[in-house]
């Protein structure tokens, strides 16, 4: 999924408006190459690769044959598919470095796409629709942009000649829409060689427009919050509903459930939100851009917090957060509960330990008659990955020649990506696309999910520009 622009809140005071209607795009001559990428990024747009009835698998080979008409050998070329998910295939390619010592980069996307109902569209989902200055059509922003601008890339590169220092790995995977399988978790699992890396670049984090389309901000995001649902339980003999006791399974899980209402946890900065607050007080009213200076000296400062959490999102950027979001209670109207059932889903700050999070739980529950329990499988959890030099500098330096006195703003995200499984794997996973839109999110997830035109091929020159920084060689 993507970021869909943590900025947005924090930028409210700029006039940024969402449409319905999207403000027409500039129109764009396209260049010669532009073109060619348009006709790579219409077939993978147009291949379904929904859960339901869609095939990876299908969109992997077509992105594969590309790449080998460039003139890249099979054996740099791999459609991995796992037997017991036969069209949930990933693609993964290597354009290979003259410098064995230096480690590779990796560029991530995924291929698969939300479900899209032809008969709620005003458009057919699955052909690439342009119009008004915007691409139409499921997936044209989340996430086949990047991954046409990935596998355009590599032949580009390939076809230019380029040598480069590292290894450029790509992957191209499936799952990131969905639970059950996932790509990238399978590869650095199963497959690990195929992509291990220094570090990579992922979704995550775009680029604002404002209601003129003016570039406002850049987003890079380094980090993501973890994911994890908590079960609650209480549990009781029951009885008639004319003889009530105090000892009732929904009064002691409903205390519990207050208790954790009630709780803030803790305030931490990693690398993106210090230098997010620190980026946002020359954009924030007055008010606001004080407080960002005094938490940025002090993350617990009192008076700052109290200001700056009023915002849903500057809050849950702050602390890991966790909230009641499902009930489930009793058996019949005339007897008292036998079971009662909470469901507290957590967004973890990236670095804290699952286990220490289940353990403020329980102690905030702190009645024996209640359980807290995993509802599934704890995610992975990893340090966010560090804001170097090394990693900001191209993008300063191919953000500067793209879009001149735009400001770059890191960001940690508090929804998910595939990056989840790569940190977790050691591998620093960086958000950047350049792919500036609107703040009503450009219909992602939604209907009529559309791309701008001039922000396609912008942000394409701007992720090229800086694989080849991040790469070396000539």
């Amino acid at each position: 999924m993507k970021a869909l622009f943590a900025t947005t809140a924090a930028l409210a005071a700029l006039p940024v408006m969402a449409h319905a209607q999207p403000t027409p795009g500039p129109q764009v001559t396209p260049r010669a190459d532009q073109t060619a990428f348009r006709a790579l990024y219409k077939e993978l747009v147009e291949i379904d690769t929904t859960l339901s009835k869609g095939s990876c698998t299908a969109a992997a080979q077509a992105m594969g044959a590309r790449l080998k008409a460039a003139g890249y050998p099979e054996g740099d070329v791999k459609v991995v598919v796992d037997p017991k998910y036969p069209r949930e295939g990933s693609l993964v390619a290597v354009l290979r470095g003259a410098d064995a010592k230096s480690r590779p980069m990796l560029l991530l996307a995924h291929i698969d796409v939300v479900e899209a109902k032809r008969e709620d569209w005003t458009r057919d989902p699955f052909k690439l629709v342009e119009e008004n200055g915007y691409f139409y059509g499921r997936g044209t922003s989340d996430d086949k942009a990047q991954a046409a601008i990935w596998a355009d890339t590599l032949v580009r590169l390939k076809q230019s000649g380029f040598k480069p220092k590292r290894d450029i790995k790509m992957a191209l995977t499936c799952g990131e829409e969905s639970e059950g399988y996932n790509g990238i978790e399978d590869l650095v699992k199963n497959h690990r060689p195929l992509v291990d890396a220094e570090f990579a670049l992922n979704e995550g984090a775009d680029g604002l427009l404002d209601e003129t389309g003016k570039e406002i901000v850049l987003e890079v995001q380094a980090g993501e919050k973890v994911y994890q649902d908590f079960t609650l339980t209480a549990t009781n003999a029951g009885g008639h509903s004319s003889r009530p006791v105090a000892d009732n399974a929904i009064y002691h899980l409903t205390a519990a459930v207050g208790r954790i209402g009630a709780y803030q946890f803790p305030t931490r900065f990693i690398d993106a939100t210090r230098g997010y607050f620190t980026q946002m007080q020359a954009r924030v009213p007055a008010d606001q851009a004080a407080a960002m200076k005094a938490l940025v000296a002090n993350v617990e400062d009192p008076e700052a917090l109290k200001v700056l959490t009023r915002d849903a999102g500057w809050n849950s950027i702050l602390r890991t957060t966790c909230v009641a979001t499902m009930v489930d209670a009793g058996h019949a109207p005339n007897a008292l509960p036998q079971r009662a059932t909470a469901n507290i889903n957590c967004r973890i700050l990236p670095g804290t330990p699952v286990d220490e999070v289940k353990a403020k739980l329980t102690e905030l529950v702190a009645d024996p008659a209640v359980t807290v329990a995993l509802a599934h499988e704890a995610k992975p959890v990893s340090p966010p990955p560090a804001l170097t030099p090394a990693i900001m500098g191209p993008i300063q330096k191919n953000a500067a020649k793209q879009w001149p006195g735009v400001p770059i703003v890191p960001i940690l995200l508090t929804g998910a990506t595939d990056g989840v499984h790569t940190n977790a794997a050691g591998i620093p996973t960086y958000g950047v696309s350049g792919l500036f839109g609107n703040a009503d999110g450009d219909g992602v997830h939604g209907l009529n999910e559309r791309m701008r035109v001039k922000s396609l091929y912008d942000g394409r020159d701007f992720l090229y520009g800086l694989v080849k920084d991040y790469a070396g060689g000539k």
